[in-house]
């Protein structure tokens, strides 16, 4: 029995992992997906495009991990190294064919329509020109969502739009927001509540899209990459996570579905981090009190993400369920080792002995005798489980080989850190 998920379904949970990098402000795509289709309609385009350009707001920003790049560029209305994520996001959604339509006006999304590349199809430069009008909109009503103060401040953030017309943004286009965006509606589709009835609705729109395990996974990597994308600490830990998980369950007897997607539940286990602040995420010394308290936040924001996902129910808790330790003593549930299925508790092995053997910008990875006798260690003293352990030590080079893959890379080469890196 394979999972039975629809991607447009896993494309719009996961669309909030995109958004927790805002911390506290964590609707962005969202809002922006809204808006470039109302102002679609406007236009007098039809439902399928309308359609497109609400898919592509929700992942215009798939090359963000960074806090403080969300906070530029929400703070700014335009920013020196705006381009750096837009080349990331193209990369990344190019690697997979169902969002390939999307690569390009990602790739654009952030460049003036004065400075449209001439040779970029017309088409296809407007839809970056009104993802990027979209995305400039939400800048400007940024200041206001916290006291819902934005109905009453749409005429200055309208006029802001208005007088970058033919710059920034194509005149016609212009017009099409200013007639959408007239109306107190427009506005008040913005606030939570409005938000998830438009996700309702839209899904209601669209012809289904089951989803193979091929899709599932490859759809994973692209998010484990953003992830680790997010801090030289964790680059490339989700899929050696993810390997070496596999890897154990294979030799623990774990049927081939469940070894599939304890694979994705590995790849996918960190998306909660992204709301971590960079500052704290990045801390080579070791946090205090209330730094913990919100990294210890993680797991519990990726179960609220994939726990939305027909399908994903298994996933959803194996991957939440990776700090939880046999005590009871873990986070964020403190479930004891009793009611934490096999999968579980692999998972939470793979997470530890990874990092362990990662080489990390503060310490080098650990040798065999000193990452076996560290994990014999936590073993011994209730910590993680035993018998996971034991055939992990059984063989504890192959797994080292396992945990520490050579990343794919982009399509041009790079890996994701380098390219998200400036200059």
């Amino acid at each position: 029995m394979t999972i039975h998920a629809d991607l447009h379904h896993v494309i719009y949970a996961l669309s909030d992992a995109l958004d927790l990098v805002g911390v506290d402000d964590v609707a962005h795509g969202k809002r922006v997906g809204i808006m470039a289709a109302a102002c679609a309609r406007a236009e007098g385009l039809g439902e399928a495009d309308a359609s497109f350009l609400f898919d592509l707001g929700m992942l215009h920003d798939i090359g963000v991990s960074s806090t403080s790049t969300h906070n530029h560029l929400v703070e700014e209305f335009d920013w020196e190294d705006s381009q750096i994520h837009c080349e990331v996001g193209h990369a990344l959604l190019t690697s997979f064919p169902p969002l390939a339509p999307m690569a390009q006006p990602v790739r654009y999304h952030h460049t003036r329509w004065d400075a449209m590349p001439a040779d970029l199809p017309p088409g296809l430069a407007r839809q970056a020109n009104r993802l990027y009008l979209a995305d400039r909109v939400d800048a400007l009503a940024a200041p206001y969502y916290a006291d819902n103060s934005t109905l009453q401040n749409m005429e200055s953030i309208r006029n802001g739009i208005a007088a970058h017309t033919g710059s920034y943004f194509a005149p016609d286009l212009v017009e099409a927001f200013m007639a959408a965006s007239r109306t107190e509606a427009f506005w008040l589709m913005l606030e939570p509540r409005s938000i998830q009835a438009c996700l309702v609705d839209q899904l209601a729109r669209v012809e289904p899209f089951p989803a193979s395990m091929g899709d599932l996974r490859h759809l994973a990597v692209i998010f484990a990459r953003i992830v680790d994308a997010k801090s030289p600490f964790t680059a490339e830990h989700s899929l050696g996570v993810a390997r070496l998980a596999r890897f154990l369950a294979e030799r623990l007897g774990v049927p081939g579905e469940n070894c599939d997607k304890l694979e994705i539940a590995g790849l996918l286990h960190d998306l909660g981090k992204l709301r971590v602040p960079d500052e704290i995420l990045d801390k080579p010394g070791r946090l205090d009190s209330r730094e913990r308290r919100i990294i210890n936040t993680h797991s519990f924001e990726t179960y609220q993400i994939l726990r939305n996902i027909d399908g994903f129910e298994d996933i959803a808790r194996w991957a939440a369920y990776h700090h939880e330790e046999p005590d009871g003593s873990g986070y964020p549930f403190h479930l004891r080792g009793d009611t934490l299925s096999l999968e579980a508790r692999i998972l939470r092995v793979a997470d530890i002995f990874q990092a362990m053997v990662q080489n990390r910008p503060y310490r080098q990875g650990l040798s065999v005798p000193e990452v076996s006798s560290f994990m014999r260690m936590l073993a011994d003293t209730g910590h993680i489980d035993a018998e996971v352990t034991a055939v992990l030590l059984a063989d504890t080079g192959r797994a080292i080989e396992v945990a520490l893959p050579v990343f794919p890379s982009l399509p041009d080469g790079r890996r994701i850190r380098e390219a998200a890196s400036p200059g």
